[in-house]
């Protein structure tokens, strides 16, 4: 067999991000995920570096031991860092433990016991975070349905007392809830913003329910509305919903049930509404807009999406997973039914190209956090001024 040419095998930049091994598109967009966490402060770019030089791509267990073991050394240095005072120091290297242990165990057998173990750690970091936060943070469990919860972290925005704006953050399956302390924590308090991240039902920690169906999802993310009202320290005028990645769907659809929100980001776009109007077009053969709106005309008789009250946002990378042509004819179909809504494309010659950011979340969760922060001072405004 022919050996394929050494520069294939080399690390690159491609318009999808960094691919530090071109040959293995899983672990290349594992190890991007976590890079471009770094000026959030989720990684360092040296440590991420040096722990890619002890991973043989293709070999789970070498890159279980080398993330595991950068992790072991950051959460050391915390609990050393809070020993002697320096609690800055340690939430930082707390934070970066929490994506390290996360990492370690992305490519683990669902049975193996050492990815409960990894996860343990994580979510031990992560609430070390949580709680030693300069304005306080907490670890709260939000019921819904009859003996359900939703786990979240509670991360109130600095200042004064007054009642804060606040976003709820959900992801799709398979996400944690400690994914978003190092991805949206810093650009959501440097604009005032409160944040709640959340575990819907079977993910992260919270309870697996036997027998939930679809639409309570949404329920679930109406519970956490009423909590954030219930407290007393947010202003329930100004509530969004941020679904990141594939959690764009939940999102879109809280937004439909729970007239409260008064914005909602579908990150990478709303997903369940793309496999509705994509079904239809290749079932009928069209591509073209027309189909698109008679397929949301459609979708309004019965309710759905295109019955959300507040402004939406839609973010895509011009490389993301779905096709940016759909995207943008489901955006104009939507404005002909009267939703507000903005499409984001981020492009390659500025990166954020990739899914949900992943190569340069920051660009993506700087425009995302000012959108929210406008559409808030809208909001802010009483109806009659």
């Amino acid at each position: 067999m022919d050996e394929k040419p050494a520069n294939l095998l080399s690390p690159r930049f491609e318009p999808g991000g960094w691919m530090q091994w071109p040959d293995n598109e899983d672990y290349s967009l594992q190890f991007m995920r976590v890079l471009g966490s770094a000026q959030e402060g989720g990684s360092t770019v040296s440590e991420c570096f040096l722990t890619a030089g002890r991973i043989a791509a293709g070999d789970d267990e070498s890159w279980y031991r080398a993330w595991k073991a950068i992790a072991d050394i950051n959460k050391e240095r915390g609990d050393l860092a809070q020993a002697a005072g320096n609690i800055p120091s340690a939430r930082s290297n707390w934070l970066r433990a929490s994506n390290y242990y996360r990492t370690s165990e992305v490519f683990l057998k669902l049975d193996d016991v050492r990815r409960g173990e990894a996860l343990e750690q994580m979510r031990t970091c992560s609430h070390r975070v949580v709680t030693h936060q300069p304005q306080g943070g907490e670890l709260v469990r939000i019921p819904c349905f009859e003996s359900g919860y939703v786990e979240a972290y509670y991360l109130p925005a600095p200042g004064s007392d007054s009642r804060k704006p606040a976003v709820v953050c959900v992801g799709g399956p398979g996400h944690f809830k400690d994914e978003h302390l190092h991805t949206l924590l810093r650009q959501a308090h440097a604009r005032g913003l409160s944040l709640l991240l959340a575990d819907l039902p079977g993910q992260g920690a919270s309870p697996r329910i036997k027998g939930l169906v679809r639409y309570e999802i949404e329920t679930a993310i109406s519970c956490c509305v009423d909590y954030l009202i219930a407290r007393g320290d947010v202003d329930e005028r100004r509530i969004a919903i941020f679904g990141d990645g594939l959690g764009a769907a939940f999102a879109s659809r809280a937004a439909d049930l729970d007239d409260r929100f008064a914005a909602a980001v579908c990150d990478a776009g709303m997903w369940d509404m793309h496999e509705r109007v994509i079904a239809e077009q290749w079932m009928s053969g069209d591509d073209g807009k027309d189909a698109i709106g008679e397929e949301i005309r459609r979708m309004q008789r019965h309710g759905g999406v295109t019955s959300i009250k507040c402004p939406i946002l839609m973010t895509f990378g011009e490389h993301d997973w779905l096709d940016i042509r759909h995207a943008n004819k489901l955006c104009d179909a939507l404005r002909e039914e009267g939703a507000d809504v903005t499409l984001k494309v981020f492009s390659a010659t500025e990166t954020a190209a990739a899914h949900g950011q992943t190569d340069n979340p920051t660009i993506g969760r700087e425009y995302i956090f000012d959108w929210i922060s406008a559409r808030f001072a809208i909001a802010a405004v009483p109806l009659s001024a």
